[in-house]
């Protein structure tokens, strides 16, 4: 095989490739159809023409053998008349027309034979085309959902595999951490409000007790005050009671205890 040939070859390989890549089924079949439209409208017109010509054969055809006709009964006026000569002169002519008008039949049959034929051939293509139109519309519906589809699926990939779904898996997980956060947050605090409540409501009755205790103290330390020894008083038996109470053991026991528990707060 000569270079030039592997060449060729390359070449139309090539172009047949970007043809077939360059080739989309919507264009490709709405510009078939206006193709055979213009095919259409182009046997139309030979139909036309070839209908006007079979007219024009049929008018020469019919005047013909008209003049056939009248030479022919000029030649027998000519004949009654005794003039052979205008006779036979006259049947010349009806012979030259009637070869005439043979001739022109035979082409106006031909003529309708081919009438029939392009009529038939129109017929066939309005057909053809009408069902392609109708082809066309459904490949054309398929086509399109052929590439709604292929989107579809593409963008689903890039969706499946890309930086995309990576950043929504990466935002899924932020924000399960901003809510481990938050709870963990709230917990702490719900602690810290429990223990403090804990504290106050533990404290408050070792508070009331040391206010009880004081408002004891406090109480006792006037009466004490007024039983000293040294002041006058009208009963006896009122004046030992509280030199008996301060000698009381039980009492100092009291006290002690009181002064540790003091200390302890």
């Amino acid at each position: 095989m000569g270079l030039f040939d592997r060449v060729s070859r390359v070449v139309r390989a090539n172009l047949n490739d970007v043809v077939s890549k360059a080739e989309d089924p919507e264009k490709i079949l709405e510009q078939t159809v206006i193709d055979m439209q213009e095919d259409l409208v182009q046997l139309r017109q030979a139909v036309a023409s070839a209908i006007a010509s079979q007219k024009r054969t049929q008018q020469q055809y019919n005047q013909a053998q008209t003049e056939a006709n009248n030479w022919q009964q000029r030649a027998q006026l000519a004949l009654q008349k005794g003039d052979e000569n205008l006779a036979r002169e006259a049947l010349v002519r009806k012979k030259t027309n009637s070869e005439t008008a043979g001739t022109l039949k035979t082409q106006l049959d031909q003529q309708a034979t081919m009438v029939d034929t392009l009529k038939r051939n129109l017929i066939a293509l309005e057909g053809k085309i009408s069902e392609a139109k109708t082809k066309k519309d459904m490949l054309k519906a398929r086509a399109s959902a052929a590439k709604a589809n292929e989107q579809l699926q593409s963008t689903v990939g890039r969706l499946g595999t890309g930086s995309a779904m990576g950043a929504f898996e990466r935002m899924e997980d932020k924000v399960l951490q901003m809510e481990a956060r938050s709870q963990a947050a709230a917990e702490l605090a719900g602690a810290d409000l429990e223990s403090q409540f804990a504290m106050l409501e533990s404290g408050s009755g070792v508070d009331d007790e040391l206010a009880a205790m004081k408002a004891q103290l406090l109480g006792g330390a006037p009466q004490a005050q007024a039983q000293l020894p040294g002041t006058t008083t009208t009963d006896s038996t009122t004046a030992k009671a509280p030199s008996t109470a301060a000698n009381d053991p039980a009492v100092d026991d009291e006290l002690e205890a009181l002064k540790t528990k003091l200390d302890q707060l």
